[in-house]
């Protein structure tokens, strides 16, 4: 007992000392995420393994930026656009921003419910995807932040989960490691068309503004004043490399999972989370189909706080609204109110006839329009001595924003050819 106790103990200790970072990279492994990953394995195997170490230096460098500016300006990155940049611009990525997020929250909402359905399939896909709404909406309103922050911790590590699965399973280990240090391209439409959705899964917009809002928000909540310095940023580096590593991590290990299990048995066409972890039970047993499931969920309560709170940041920011997961509803309606309407949209999806793999398509459009545009827009403020003071960007992070602006760009194009095509 003593043995278990000094091990969470020391587990609540690590968790405290991180901060938004951990959350925004686990946040990124979504449903809908997981569902892009699944499809990457089911259909191509371990031939996009390596897309796990292009993005993860790509991310940190464009989420390191976002929390720099959050941190240097105290305000999140709507409050920052909306100052220093024409209104149209900051109208516009509102309206892409709202229709992409609440698709991808509906997306995960039908995930996370056809997951539950098939572990108690007494119980239908809907009335769980209502359940989780209602506790979603619940949570969100009665905990302040730093409750809510705490419990989004604690939610990372349903992640751990995907890490297990594999060594379940019988995987090729020499195949795994030269197909993710040696890069496989397949010169087809397909092939492209995972390639560019695994990078507007993990490079998303709605994951910029959190991270500045986060960081923010966490300097507020601080109990002594923290002065911004090298030493405070380097800190800060630390917590947004550990939460994009954790996340392309569990992003390599579902696609070896899929790839080793699904594309092995031939089941090489997978459009939901839901086939995918149905499809994994008769393969490799009841334990690893429960916990890649049991994944699923958690995954769900983890994400959609973090998309309905971005979006809901965005538009208080915008309008000038109060705002924050610090205030009681009555002090912050119109911040609840669209966190609120973003779930219960998301919720409907069904009744409007979108099914997840519409919704994922719709989104990774939106996304892949916009992520050019607000990556360009943050190399530019992180740049801004007038915004950044002496904290503006050094080399490494203006090559690294650089080479995710060039890849972002050609995978917009990339994107908009495959629909007309």
């Amino acid at each position: 007992m003593k043995v278990k106790a000094g091990f969470f103990g020391r587990l609540k200790k690590q968790l405290r000392s991180l901060g938004p970072g951990l959350v925004t990279g686990a946040s990124d492994d979504d449903p809908s995420g997981i569902a892009t990953y699944s499809q990457a394995g089911a259909g191509f195997g371990f031939a996009t393994l390596w897309t796990a170490l292009l993005t993860f230096p790509l991310m940190a460098a464009i989420q390191e930026m976002c929390a720099r500016i959050g941190m240097v300006t105290n305000e999140g990155l709507t409050y920052t656009l909306k100052k220093r940049y024409p209104k149209s611009i900051l109208y516009l990525m509102m309206l892409f921003s709202f229709p992409a997020i609440t698709l991808n929250i509906g997306a995960d909402i039908q995930g996370m419910g056809a997951v539950a359905n098939l572990i108690v399939p007494q119980v239908p896909v809907f009335a769980f995807s209502v359940l989780f709404t209602a506790i979603l909406i619940f949570a969100i309103i009665k905990f302040p932040y730093q409750k809510l922050a705490a419990i989004l911790k604690w939610l990372c590590m349903i992640l751990l989960l995907y890490i297990i699965v594999p060594f379940l399973v019988h995987a090729d280990w020499k195949d795994v490691l030269k197909h993710t240090f040696i890069p496989t391209i397949q010169f087809n439409k397909k092939f492209f068309e995972i390639l560019v959705a695994i990078l507007g899964t993990t490079i998303s917009p709605y994951l910029f503004f959190w991270q500045a809002t986060m960081e923010a928000e966490d300097l507020a909540h601080s109990p002594k004043k923290i002065i911004i310095n090298k030493k405070v940023l380097g800190e800060m580096k630390k917590d947004v490399d550990f939460g994009m590593l954790f996340s392309n991590i569990v992003m390599f290990f579902i696609i070896l999972t899929t790839g080793a299990v699904l594309y092995k048995a031939g089941i090489r066409q997978i459009d939901t989370v839901g086939q995918a972890a149905k499809a994994l039970e008769p393969l490799t047993g009841k334990l690893t189909y429960l916990l890649f499931a049991c994944g699923v969920i958690g995954t769900g309560f983890l994400a959609i706080p973090v998309l309905a709170g971005s979006l809901s940041y965005i538009i208080a920011e915008t309008f000038t609204l109060p705002k924050g997961l610090d205030k009681t509803f009555s002090e912050a309606k119109g911040f609840y109110i669209t966190i609120i309407v973003s779930l219960i949209i998301g919720l409907s999806m069904d009744f409007l006839g979108i099914s997840p793999i519409q919704a994922l398509l719709y989104t990774a459009v939106l996304y892949g329009l916009t992520a050019p545009v607000m990556i360009a827009i943050i190399l530019h403020i992180s740049n801004n001595k007038e915004v950044m003071g002496k904290f503006t960007n050094g080399r490494y992070a203006n090559i690294a924003g650089g080479l995710t602006l060039l890849l972002m760009s050609a995978a917009a194009i990339a994107l908009i050819w495959f629909q007309f095509k």
